[in-house]
């Protein structure tokens, strides 16, 4: 597996997720594995590579608010209100899925996962490949994820990985918190899973005026 996180890597991670490939990165949490979310062969090996269930969602990173509106149409109120508070942050919103996104992806549900991680080098690969990218975590199913570029080579070093870009350990920690928050009634949003970012914070944010 190459290693490196410089200008040269990230033409080569754009090359290996032009071709299907399997990219892993940093982010502000854990490390993630990155693919073009609008490949089904590319999301089938991500899935097959990782041993997980394939009803079972893949979340999205992006570059910034504007790569996600780009690329999924704009926000919902509530989501747009804890997107301009939360990101770049580990918060993962639970928008509407747009109908050309692989159901693959979400495991069939109408609903996609999107954030903007506060980590450079992955939002710079967003921006070198121009569009939003996966960023499930860098781990076999039913392992733990990790913090460590090094674990994460000796995880995946004779799997179907392409590339790793190494930023040295992340910040690790609890992963991103993931809020349903799919329109624009404050009661609608709901807790999936606890993370980083406290509850009563996002409840906070959400109901302020």
């Amino acid at each position: 597996m190459d290693r490196g996180a410089n200008l040269r890597a990230f033409n080569d991670a754009v090359i290996v997720l032009a071709r299907g490939g399997i990219v892993a990165i940093p982010t502000d949490t854990l490390y993630g594995l990155a693919v073009d979310p609008l490949s089904r062969d590319a999301i089938e090996r991500l899935i097959a590579l990782k041993g997980r269930p394939s009803e079972r969602a893949i979340a999205l990173i992006a570059a910034d608010r504007a790569q996600v509106v780009a690329d999924l149409g704009a926000l919902p109120p509530i989501a747009e209100k804890l997107a301009s508070v939360f990101w770049p942050g580990p918060l993962t919103l639970l928008i509407p899925r747009p109908a050309f996104l692989p159901a693959e992806l979400t495991g069939g549900s109408s609903l996609v996962g999107v954030r903007v991680p506060d980590d450079d080098t992955a939002r710079e690969l967003c921006r070198a490949w121009g569009h939003v990218l996966t960023a499930t975590s860098a781990n076999l199913s039913g392992e733990p994820p990790s913090d460590d570029p090094d674990h994460v080579a000796g995880v995946f070093h004779d799997r179907d990985v392409a590339l790793l870009l190494d930023a040295g350990k992340t910040r690790g920690g609890l992963p991103s918190t993931v809020v349903e928050a799919p329109g624009d009634d404050v009661d609608e949003i709901r807790l999936i899973r606890p993370g980083a970012i406290a509850w009563e914070d996002v409840q906070r944010c959400a109901r302020a005026e």
